[in-house]
């Protein structure tokens, strides 16, 4: 479950399934900019079939096919959409250390970590 819960495109599906508002195939792919029809799919079926999803055909012509979330999907809905909230409260942090990160690993040779990564006996933790 967590496998797919932590898919980029199911976590974007999710979140654009938050509102409670049903949408159709067309207009979830249109706001998920970059998802193949394929992959949209897919994703779609794997949330049905956890029961995170329902979908709903009309029998019309041509036929009209919407998607919402369950219960069960509004849940993990808001728990996604508060990781989104908080990779956006963090994002300047997030890209701080990304940057310090690979000054410092820039400096060194490939493979060094330096002395203060170093073990002081072959299987110990450094002091």
């Amino acid at each position: 479950m967590l496998e797919l819960i932590a898919g980029k495109w199911t976590m974007l599906v999710l979140v654009a399934l938050e509102d409670g508002r049903p949408m159709r195939f067309a207009e979830l792919r249109r706001r998920l900019d970059g998802v193949t029809s394929k992959v949209l799919t897919q994703t779609l079926r794997a949330l049905e079939r956890e029961g995170l999803l329902i979908r709903r055909v009309y029998p019309t012509v041509p036929p009209c096919v919407e998607y919402r979330l369950t219960k069960l999907g509004e849940e993990v809905g808001g728990l996604v959409q508060s990781i989104t909230d908080w990779s956006q409260a963090n994002i300047a942090a997030i890209q701080d250390a990304r940057e310090e990160f690979d000054e410092r690993t820039t400096r060194r040779p490939a493979g060094s970590y330096g002395s203060e990564h170093r073990p002081t006996r072959s299987g110990d933790a450094p002091d």
